[in-house]
């Protein structure tokens, strides 16, 4: 897989005086069923999250409140994406390496993904996820 296809999307934005309101339709806005949402929270400054690469597993990743940076690698090139619009999130496909930092403070970060937790399913070492992503 290559970081090229991964991309944020747009989510439909619902604009009232009251309060906006986004939503997300699993294989309509992003390109899978959703199976698990969790969320990160209270995460002290200067740390990061994730350092690791999923096999099969899709992720939607939405700032929900504040801001961070999403950093990807395909094992060939990086990039850094800052997601700080609760409207909008990143796609990021299997076999990306991915972490998250640069949080705000008080910033909630939101995932959408195409399964269940499954350990089995992670690439945690960095030096095993280069190597399978040359093999690939």
């Amino acid at each position: 897989m290559s970081i090229q296809q991964c991309n944020l999307i747009e989510l439909p934005k619902i604009t009232d005086p009251r309060g906006n309101l986004s939503f997300i339709e699993g294989e309509k806005h992003i390109p899978f069923d959703i199976k698990r949402v969790f969320y990160l929270y209270d995460v002290p400054g200067g740390s990061d999250r994730g350092s690791h690469a999923h096999k099969t597993l899709h992720q939607f990743i939405v700032a929900m409140s504040g801001s961070f940076d999403v950093v990807l690698d395909d094992g060939y090139q990086q990039k850094r994406i800052t997601l700080n619009r609760s409207h909008y999130g990143l796609y990021v496909c299997p076999m990306i390496w991915s972490f998250l930092d640069n949080f705000s403070s008080g910033a909630v970060c939101m995932v959408l993904t195409s399964a269940y937790f499954d350990e089995a399913d992670y690439i945690r070492d960095h030096t095993k996820f280069l190597a399978e992503a040359k093999k690939a």
